[in-house]
């Protein structure tokens, strides 16, 4: 008895169709057994990168202990322009405390928010200033990144009261960009408004860095 042509038809559909089914599974399965293996690897990298950034902005002998590892909620995050599940960092010495970490946001930057990580002593010093993401224009804005340019190092030593918080163009301390003004005049006022910042919340901070320190 001869099978007729749709039959036949049918009968490919339905073959590639399992076997296109089949395909997905095992590849589905590959990409989860892959995810599996790497997480632990991927979760390592991402610490690695947080160390990195911490130390880049609190001198090492600021510290003998881990950055990460000391870690608080921030208190009064949003004058940061944080959310308040934020973290601040302390660097201790010996059990004491030496400097702080602070996470910040402008809101003021020419193609969106400058997000940034800012170390300050204890004395109210800037110790580093990191940017850590944004999307200010490639050539111009985007010297504010510290692999295009160590402008960022500017702050160094600065305290609220040994600068003029802004740019030169505003009759201030810190260098603009040529062709580009807003942006380092917005990671300027963000690093004042810390410091403004930590100045009125020296002893939230100190109660914050204590309470995270009994949660540990």
């Amino acid at each position: 008895m001869s099978t007729s042509p749709s039959n036949t038809l049918w009968h490919n559909i339905r073959g590639n169709a399992f076997n296109l089914a089949i395909t997905a599974i095992i590849a589905a399965a590959g990409l989860a057994v892959t995810y599996v293996i790497s997480k632990p690897m991927i979760a390592e990298n991402q610490r690695q990168a947080q160390i990195a950034a911490l130390q880049q902005v609190m001198p090492s002998d600021y510290f003998d202990q881990s950055l990460l590892d000391h870690a608080f909620k921030l208190p009064q995050a949003q004058q940061l322009n944080q959310p308040e599940s934020s973290q601040g960092f302390v660097a201790r010495k010996h059990g004491h405390i030496n400097g702080w970490i602070l996470p910040a946001t402008s809101r003021d930057g020419y193609s969106g928010d400058i997000h940034l990580l800012i170390g300050i002593d204890v004395q109210g010093n800037i110790t580093g200033v990191r940017i850590t993401a944004h999307k200010e224009t490639p050539g111009l804005g985007d010297k504010v990144d510290y692999k295009k340019s160590t402008w960022v190092d500017s702050f160094i030593g600065a305290n609220k009261d040994n600068r003029i918080w802004a740019v030169k163009k505003d009759a201030g301390d810190f260098d603009q960009f040529t062709g580009a003004t807003i942006t380092p005049r917005a990671v300027v006022n963000s690093v004042a408004n810390t410091l403004n910042y930590f100045q009125q919340h020296q002893e939230l901070l100190r109660q914050a860095a204590l309470l995270g320190q009994q949660e540990d």
